[in-house]
């Protein structure tokens, strides 16, 4: 077996079920990947995909800075065949292109505005769709919520992720201002005390500041997180500048989401018109344009051909130089190196 042949056999159960037995696309669970790593000062890059002609200038820049990514479906029960179509497009494009370098899939982060057990239930069907479309990861996002009822919906909403051995991320819960560090311990305290397996504690960027990061409170929550076995992830990086994503690597982050320059890139592709409707509804529901992009898409015109290549090359460029600050380059081949000897012969 050659190195991509073994690496191969280490794809979850989930994902080989909706890829295809003959797919050789290396779509991981992210903890293998964090494995391969240990000691290296990278973390995990995370990037959404709010277009789809993204796609291929994203796994591009994977490819030339040699490096692992993550893509993320940031919205994947915005109706019941988000995920599917994400996961369809990644298949298509990454085999098409002949990508050999290691993917990880997220779903979320899904928001989880009320502990109420009909709400919940609800939540849990769309968490097996999720699980069951082939994510390696699913972020909850109980940033709404208070630990006690933070702690009960994670254990009612994970237990799909955890069954089948897969990565689950947890927001800091809600808490009065300055209260974040001993919010996290009592979350943490209580899943642990639970047997839940979590594998990241995500951080909204916004919480470290802006361009003056926070530096001590990121790392005393990565050193309080990593007393519980949990790695730290930061969300919503890079809404002003790439320039604070070393910052992240340096205090010991694991993981770091990247959406805003690519959400930036995908509105500026559409006519003024499609915009100024995207930002009027965006503020009626509380949301980013960007983030309202990655919900409706699918539902826009599609856009012509020549600024679908332009935003391809785009999003390549954007990709790179992110790949590059998070210490990502020349990680996915010895990432592979790395699993195939770990699974032998």
């Amino acid at each position: 077996m050659n190195v991509l042949d073994k690496v191969l056999t280490l794809r979850p159960t989930s994902v080989v079920a909706r890829l295809g037995v003959r797919s050789r696309l290396p779509v991981l669970n992210p903890r293998e990947l964090l494995e391969a790593l240990e000691g290296v000062p990278v973390a995990l890059p995370c990037l959404p995909v709010p277009v789809r002609p993204m796609l291929p200038g994203l796994l591009a820049a994977a490819r030339g800075e040699d490096a692992v990514l993550g893509l993320m479906c940031p919205h994947p029960l915005a109706d019941r065949g988000a995920a599917e179509r994400f996961m369809a497009a990644v298949q298509e494009v990454g085999e098409a292109d002949g990508h050999t370098r290691p993917l990880f899939l997220q779903a979320g982060p899904v928001r989880v505005p009320t502990a109420e057990p009909e709400a919940l239930e609800q939540l849990q069907e769309g968490i097996f769709r999720l699980v069951d479309a082939g994510f390696s990861l699913v972020s909850l996002d109980v940033t709404r919520l208070e630990v006690d009822a933070a702690a009960e919906a994670v254990r009612q909403l994970s237990g799909p992720v955890v069954e089948r051995e897969l990565v689950l991320e947890v927001s800091l819960p809600a808490g009065p201002e300055g209260s974040e560090l001993e919010g996290a311990r009592v979350l943490l305290e209580e899943l642990q005390r639970q047997g839940l397996s979590v594998r990241f504690l995500r951080v909204s960027a916004a919480l470290l500041g802006e361009e003056d990061q926070d530096v001590q409170f990121l790392q005393s929550l990565v050193e309080l997180a990593g007393q519980h076995g949990v790695g730290v992830s930061v969300g919503e990086a890079g809404r002003r500048s790439a320039r604070v994503l070393p910052t992240y690597v340096a205090a010991g982050v694991r993981k770091v989401e990247c959406a805003a320059p690519f959400e930036r890139l995908a509105l500026a592709s559409y006519p003024e018109q499609v915009r100024a409707s995207l930002d009027q509804k965006a503020e009626k529901a509380g949301l980013r344009a960007g983030e309202l992009l990655g919900v409706l898409g699918a539902q826009l015109p599609a856009l012509d051909a020549q600024e679908a290549t332009r935003l391809e090359a785009l999003a390549f460029t954007e990709a790179s130089e992110v790949l590059a600050a998070l210490g990502a380059s020349r990680t996915g081949w010895k990432s592979m190196l790395f699993l195939a000897e770990k699974r032998g012969d």
